[in-house]
């Protein structure tokens, strides 16, 4: 086996003038004209030479239908545009960036993938070396005499591009070179020219070197052999035989023939608009389909480069029907470059996607502009029409009981089958007659506080003589609410977005399809009364819940309710959308030594046993010290003992036992099963204190019959909730009277605690004048201002 020394000198520099067959066997010239009519996709003329590396992962000649599917990729060429690889004065390369490519192509070549780079530059490269060079032979009595003004003048003559690329194609590959050195991999140079593409022999031979370099994990670098090449045809198309007059057409090409599983393409744009990105009503667009060409205006092309959007489309196309996956996303864009390539294999939402299988419904973005709409309408509805909505929502989970039922049988019995469910997950899962009219009750309750929600008058104040300010209650705009096996959220929260006003997201787990999807049909059959069906959407594409929370120009609020897990990944993910929720449910109950023992027992027993995999279940038990080896304490182990808890012990607790449960490992643990936590403190400033180290400010309980000591616990403990003798279940939108809850918020601006209707409404002020301006109030001015607060009339 050779050195990877040896190997770097064997193909440095490799010069292979070759090209790739063409694509059918009719003359071009017989070929319609791309995009008309009677244009067919081109049929397939595959080279002869035997495949040697490591087989795909996939078939090859059918693209990714998903954008999750690109994670399956094996081989992949990545196309760098000019404006990618070269400085802004269009003389030199952008180092950075060019570095940053190649850590994330050596990052995806480690992993096993076949990683192929066309790139431009070598024109840029020379071009700078060029100058340097004419600058450097100026005779020195030249420059003297010029003057120091006028050398500073001075200026270097139109330089050749072929001149350019000649000087300049060595430095780059040795600069790849380099570069991929640092990461353990060898890279090399091969040459192609137009003039080469009709000789099958020299598309052999490059075929063959491809696979063998990508056989050995070498990366091989792919350019024009710009020294060389013609000048490109004026305004020629791409036809049945794609020609390489730009490196957007020369990886399509590369990529078809050597059946990648994907192109992706890196420009100075995003990606696709509808048209040209720099108009402010321009929109991306995410995913694009065949045939949608007509929905796109073109602008003109980059500052360098001899492609252009247009170009990069056409080449995409192209290869997308030759079997490959394309992605156009930018390669300039500071806040992405660094992770843009790895991203996009991640199947992220970056770039436009190409596919060919077009959904069946809207993209969610369509969605997210659906549901604003008709939010907005909603929000102009009067209070009794959106509690119409509501109350027949209500109606409709009890009239279609048996079909909510089924549907809900068959989620479970595919949970059963797959066994990837807890049993506490599994009974969240399950929805039952008893929660279908639990569900009905709360739904009733929204209603009625529907009636004094949108438009609410908050404050009135008369800034000045006809000048009178108002504040009112106005929705938030877009919610998306991310749900984890609980279809009984979909109706609670699509009722209090309807009562606020707000249009609505809603992602629901895989585990809960059928149910949320008859609950959310039954959710649009109510809405339609007044014609707002689209307010409320079920996100049913194979969106990833990181790309949704990039969506800041359409998501006013995410709202998680599930794990902490899911919690901590959305706050994580989260791209300027505010998250509203708890990434922990780490709850206590204080057991004072004025406790009494029954309401301890059963308080106990229903925070921690009621519903462990809820958040507001009791996950560390605090015990006053002077309870130790009493049989108060005696009876609260064996009730925990019978409910089969397991109980792990605090440092301290520990310490008083000869044998003692198993230490904990965290005192910040949410077990969310039958386990908990048992530790000791001395006082209730002690379980203050310990509450805000360990706790997550979501909810806690102090049992005891000391009115004194109850109440300095309620006042110093600063989390969403604290409760004196009740159980921490109580810490939920329903029991609090509110209908329903979004989720329960530890945060401590906007709304904290159980958030019902008020925490997803915002305000607005209305300020009406008589003509007026600022200049009035000034010094000189002839108004002054009275601010005087005026009392709000309640509606009736």
């Amino acid at each position: 086996m050779l050195c990877k020394a040896g190997l770097t000198h064997r193909f440095r520099g490799v010069t292979v003038s070759s090209a790739l067959s063409k694509v059918g066997s009719r003359p071009t010239k017989c070929r319609p004209t791309y995009g008309s009519a009677s244009f067919k996709p081109p049929a397939r003329h595959w080279s002869n030479v035997p495949f040697l590396g490591v087989p795909l992962s996939r078939t090859p000649g059918i693209p990714f239908a998903h954008r999750s599917e690109l994670k399956q990729a094996k081989r992949i060429v990545v196309k760098l545009g000019s404006a990618v690889v070269t400085r802004g004065d269009e003389c030199g390369l952008a180092l950075g960036r060019l570095a940053s490519i190649v850590e994330q192509v050596s990052v995806l070549q480690n992993q096993g993938r076949e990683m192929m780079i066309v790139t431009s530059g070598a024109v840029a490269f020379g071009k700078q070396r060029l100058r340097h060079e004419i600058l450097l032979s100026q005779s020195v009595r030249q420059a003297l005499h010029s003057g120091q003004n006028q050398l500073k003048d001075m200026t270097v003559p139109v330089l050749e591009a072929r001149a350019c690329a000649a000087a300049g194609q060595s430095g780059l590959m040795a600069l790849y070179e380099a570069m991929f050195t640092q990461y353990s991999i060898c890279a090399a140079q091969i040459l192609v020219t137009n003039l080469d593409f009709h000789d099958d022999q020299k598309r052999r031979n490059l075929s063959s070197t491809l696979h063998e370099l990508l056989r050995m994990n070498i990366v091989p670098i792919i350019n024009t052999n710009d020294a060389v090449v013609p000048p490109p045809e004026p305004n020629s198309d791409l036809q049945g035989v794609i020609s390489i007059k730009d490196n957007d057409s020369l990886a399509a090409r590369l990529a078809v023939e050597m059946r990648a599983d994907m192109l992706i393409v890196l420009s100075d744009v995003e990606g696709l608009f509808d048209s040209p990105p720099g108009l402010d009503d321009a929109k991306h667009i995410d995913t694009f389909y065949p045939g949608d060409q007509q929905s796109i205006t073109f602008g003109t092309k980059s500052r360098v480069g001899t492609g252009g959007m247009e170009a990069k489309l056409k080449a995409a196309l192209w290869a997308l029907q030759g079997g490959t996956s394309v992605v156009i996303a930018s390669g300039t864009h500071p806040k992405v470059s660094a992770h843009v390539i790895t991203d996009i294999v991640e199947g992220k939402k970056v770039g436009t996607f190409f596919s060919e299988v077009k959904p069946a419904g809207p993209t969610v973005e369509q969605q997210a502009e659906m549901a604003r709409t008709d939010g907005r309408i909603m929000a102009s509805l009067q209070p009794d029409q959106r509690a119409d909505i509501i109350h027949r929502l209500a109606d409709l989970l009890t009239d279609n009981r048996d079909e909510i039922l089924s549907a809900s049988k068959r989620d479970m019995e595919k949970a059963v089958a797959l066994g990837r469910l807890s049993q506490p997950l599994m009974k969240r899962l399950s929805l039952t007659t008893a929660k279908l009219n639990s569900l009905a009750i709360g739904l009733h309750q929204i209603a009625a506080s529907a009636q004094d929600s949108v438009g609410r008058l908050i404050r009135r104040i008369r800034v000045a003589n006809g000048l009178d300010l108002e504040q009112i209650t106005v929705p938030i705009g877009v919610l998306l609410v991310i749900f984890e096996s609980r279809p009984d959220c979909l109706p609670q929260v699509s009722a209090l977005a309807i009562a606020s006003g707000n249009g609505l997201l809603l992602k629901g787990g895989k585990e809960a399809t059928y149910s949320n999807q008859i609950l959310h049909h039954l959710t649009q059959e109510a809405l339609s009364i007044h014609g707002v069906k689209d307010a409320v959407q079920l996100v049913n594409t194979r969106e990833e819940v990181e790309d949704l929370c990039r969506l800041d120009k359409l998501i006013d609020l995410i709202i998680p309710r599930g794990s902490s897990q899911l919690v901590r990944d959305i706050q994580k993910a989260s791209k300027g959308i505010p998250v509203l929720g708890h990434s922990e449910g780490i709850c206590h109950v204080f057991l004072d030594s004025n406790a009494n023992v029954e309401k301890a027992i059963k308080i106990v027993r229903d925070s921690k046993c009621d519903y462990p995999a809820a958040c507001n279940a009791l996950e560390t038990l605090l015990v006053h010290r002077e309870l130790l080896r009493t049989p108060f304490f005696d009876q609260i182990i064996d009730m925990l003992r019978i409910e089969q808890v397991k109980i792990h012990a605090g440092p301290r607790f520990a310490s008083y036992l000869t044998f003692s449960p198993s230490e904990v490992k965290s005192l910040r643990t949410e077990y969310g099963d039958l386990e908990c936590c048992i530790e000791v403190v001395d006082s209730v400033q002690d379980a203050i204190g310990h509450i805000h180290k360990y706790g997550s400010s979501h909810t806690e309980v102090i049992v005891t019959e000391n009115e004194e000591t109850a109440e300095y616990f309620m006042q110093h403990v600063d989390s969403a909730c604290v409760f004196w003798n009740a159980s921490s279940r109580f810490s939920d939108g329903y029991r609090f009277g509110l209908g329903a809850e979004v989720g329960i918020s530890t945060a401590r601006i906007h709304a904290r605690g159980p958030v019902g209707l008020e925490g997803l409404l915002t305000t607005k002020w209305l300020l009406r004048g008589e003509g007026q301006a600022v200049c009035d109030f000034a010094e000189q001015g002839t108004m002054s201002y009275i601010h005087e607060n005026l009392p709000v009339p309640h509606r009736i």
